[in-house]
């Protein structure tokens, strides 16, 4: 997600009219509220109307991707956006939901042909987590906006 719209030939993010779909995981949530604090801050900045913004919240980084695959199945998003933050712990279980999750946010994007910005946050630790929050959180949004704003154009 860095450098969005950035190139020189990119054109301004205007988020005017867009709905936009957010599924925060609940887990973790100093990360994530912060994740969702700047991703809606940013959507608001783009010019994403509060209520073109649909805001859910489920229990865990696994769940992300089976609340996105309904609100893809249910229509009407221009883009989604997928907040979370899994921090390695002492056993196998980072890789398994780490991998997981990153894989089944691409395929509901694939089968759905949606754009879903994706900001799981996988990090080594609690520190690297807070470095990222509301750098990755603005840019999911960006990437939402921009991407929305590409499929658009190729339609």
């Amino acid at each position: 997600m860095q450098g969005a719209n950035k190139g020189a030939d990119a054109k301004p993010l205007d988020g005017k009219g867009l709905r936009i779909g957010i599924v925060q995981a609940r887990f973790n949530a100093d990360i994530t509220d912060a994740l969702a604090a700047a991703c809606l801050a940013e959507l608001e900045k783009l010019g994403v109307a509060a209520d073109d913004i649909h805001h859910v919240q489920v229990p865990g980084a696994l769940e992300v991707p089976v609340a996105l695959q309904a609100m893809a199945a249910r229509g009407g998003y221009h883009a989604l956006v997928a907040l979370g933050c899994i921090i390695r712990g002492e056993t196998y279980h980072f890789e398994l939901v780490a991998n997981e999750s990153g894989a089944s946010v691409s395929r509901v994007a694939l089968d759905h042909r949606l754009p879903i910005a994706n900001a799981i946050l996988t990090t080594e630790n609690l520190e690297q987590a807070v470095a990222r929050q509301t750098d990755k959180g603005r840019d999911a949004a960006q990437v939402a906006v921009e991407m929305a704003q590409l499929l658009a154009s190729l339609k």
